[in-house]
């Protein structure tokens, strides 16, 4: 009998899960076992794809929703974590959300399948971001965990939780500095890396928000349209999500052979197809693979560290799969690469293993992790060239070890000035309107020729992400909490707004298996045509039909054999469409 390691955690304790929350998946674990073990969802898989679809009263999220990108593209919604922070809205049919909403249904699914499988509750967690998160899109993080009904009091940097994992399932315990390249669906990070006993030190952290492995389908989809003719925005919304979802595929299958190649098909007013190799692909990618490049060497110039003293690369992330860009990385830096187990799955383990630590589990909370600050944080001080444009003076650099207090001293700028104003920012640019804004204070200060009167500003950032700083002057002292600045909504709007997600019904869990099979077979008919387009509808309404009849024993024969089905409609369409093998 196979021993379970969740045993302990199934007699109604309150446990901690920790949650990597993906562009392109998600996903949970916890610390059981002297590891981080994943949680599998509804349908016994790891990922669960970061993908939320409305359907009718209903929401869907993962793998059906997923399904539902290309019949049902105006009602579905993907990569919205790339725009955590932003005031971008998505309209799902009737249905408005922002990003951390449609985030928060995805917390909240992966809270549920937490629960049914440990057999717990689960009110708490601790949440991945990329390292070059800002404070608006960290407190967008917090947002989203709040609408989901998680409690989340600590963020924990993705490549800091996969070195972490990293450490932790391996049984050496040698020095070594490494590279963490953790390439996700939308986001970079980078970070350097030293190891020595049970301490794990973050040096330099880098990173790019806006670049991950949809920039490459983005690349795959302009060559197609150039090759063809054909403008994207011309489309129909089924195709353009056809077209998208071929050029995932094509992404994945040259990963999988160095010297194969892939097909994209596409019939709009006739029958259009584009053939790409890796070779194409990195012509193509040339600008995504110097951003990379840009990226890579900031975090080494940051830990003043040269390639050749690099122990080890780490790989993470499901995009740091692909070969063109493992053979980039092997070029660029000239050491190995290492993958310690699936790229996609470490920095969940990671993250299980920090619940455990903020748990205080016996067996884990000697190690230490240290984190840095990923941003500069200053102040706006007078520009006298171009008075609209200020100055930033930083105060806590970048890179700095967290938890970190520093202190300056700022003088009045005018004559008789009896109050100085801290503008207080976050950003590497040398002017503030460049840079992202956190708030300010006001603060009294004697009349006096300017340059005579002054102010200490002392900053002080913690590991959580909050900032406080403290103003002293002659005659006051002031003290202010930076943290969800970037927040538009009230304490009463998000909990009005919580109540109103919390009334949206999640599609149930044990029903998930049926609607995957729907929403597979609905994208399947937009795909096709003819004679395959009406079997499938014909095996579609065979299988509503047993449905409807609710007995156990008849629907699961009959989603068994209409899962082969759709299999077979999916593995002639890959070998037909998509793959050739050169020579």
């Amino acid at each position: 009998m196979e021993e379970n390691p969740y045993e302990n955690l199934v007699n109604g304790q309150m446990a901690i899960i920790g949650i990597d929350l993906g562009t392109t998946n998600s996903l949970a674990a916890v610390w059981k076992g002297a590891r981080g073990a994943l949680i599998p969802n509804s349908l016994g898989e790891l990922l669960t794809p970061s993908v939320v679809s409305v359907d009718g009263d209903e929401i869907l999220v993962g793998r059906a929703a997923k399904e539902r990108l290309i019949s049902h593209p105006s009602l579905t919604a993907s990569s919205f974590k790339r725009f955590m922070g932003t005031k971008k809205v998505y309209s799902l049919g009737r249905k408005n959300f922002t990003p951390e909403e449609l985030s928060s249904f995805v917390l909240r699914r992966l809270k549920e399948d937490a629960e049914v499988f440990l057999g717990s509750p689960v009110d708490e967690a601790v949440i991945s971001v990329p390292a070059y998160f800002n404070d608006n899109q960290r407190s967008a993080a917090k947002r989203a965990g709040l609408l989901a009904g998680l409690k989340v009091e600590r963020l924990i940097n993705e490549p800091s939780a996969a070195a972490l994992a990293c450490r932790v399932q391996e049984e050496e315990s040698s020095s070594e500095r490494c590279l963490v390249f953790d390439f996700g669906g939308g986001t970079l990070d980078v970070s350097v890396v030293e190891c020595f006993e049970n301490v794990i030190e973050i040096l330099a952290i880098s990173g790019n928000n806006r670049l991950g492995g949809d920039d490459f389908d983005r690349i795959i989809i302009d060559c197609f349209c150039r090759e063809t003719g054909l403008s994207l925005a011309a489309l129909a919304p089924e195709n353009a999500a056809s077209l998208l979802a071929q050029a995932e595929q094509c992404k994945r299958l040259l990963s999988e052979d160095a010297n194969g190649s892939a097909t994209i098909l596409l019939e709009e007013g006739g029958i259009f197809s584009f053939n790409l190799t890796n070779k194409k692909l990195v012509e193509a990618a040339t600008p995504i693979f110097n951003e990379i490049a840009v990226v890579v060497r900031r975090a080494l110039q940051d830990s003043e560290t040269r390639p050749l003293q690099l122990d080890r690369v780490l790989l993470v992330g499901g995009s740091s799969n692909m070969l063109t860009v493992q053979k980039y990385l092997e070029g660029l830096l000239r050491t190995r690469l290492l993958k310690s187990g699936p790229p996609e799955l470490l920095v969940a383990r990671g993250v299980g293993i920090y619940a455990g630590i903020k748990e205080r589990r016996e067996d884990i909370r000697d190690l230490v992790l240290t984190d840095v600050c990923p941003f500069t944080l200053g102040v706006a001080v007078r520009n006298k060239e171009d008075p609209k444009r200020s100055f930033m003076s930083p105060i806590i650099e970048r890179n700095n070890i967290l938890p970190s207090s520093k202190t300056h001293r700022y003088f009045t700028a005018s004559e008789y000035q009896t109050q100085i104003e801290i503008e207080v920012y976050q950003g590497e640019s040398l002017y503030c309107d460049e840079n992202l804004k956190l708030g300010s204070l006001t603060i009294n200060v004697p009349s006096a020729p300017k340059g005579v009167e002054g102010v200490d500003v002392r900053f002080t950032y913690d590991i959580n992400g909050i900032l406080e700083v403290e103003v002293r002057s002659d005659v006051k002292t002031m003290r202010k909490l930076f943290v969800d600045e970037g927040n538009p909504m009230s304490q009463e709007e998000i909990e009005r707004r919580l109540k109103e997600l919390m009334a949206l019904k999640i599609h149930p869990r044990d029903k998930e298996e049926n609607r995957l099979l729907l929403a597979r077979a609905e994208r399947c008919y937009a795909e096709t045509s003819g004679s395959l387009r009406e079997q499938i509808s014909l095996a579609l309404r065979h299988f509503l039909r047993e449905l409807g009849r609710q007995e156990e024993r008849s629907t699961r024969n009959a989603r068994e054999r209409f899962a082969k089905f759709l299999d077979q409609v999916d593995w002639s369409r890959d070998q037909n469409a998509y793959f050739e093998d050169e020579g």
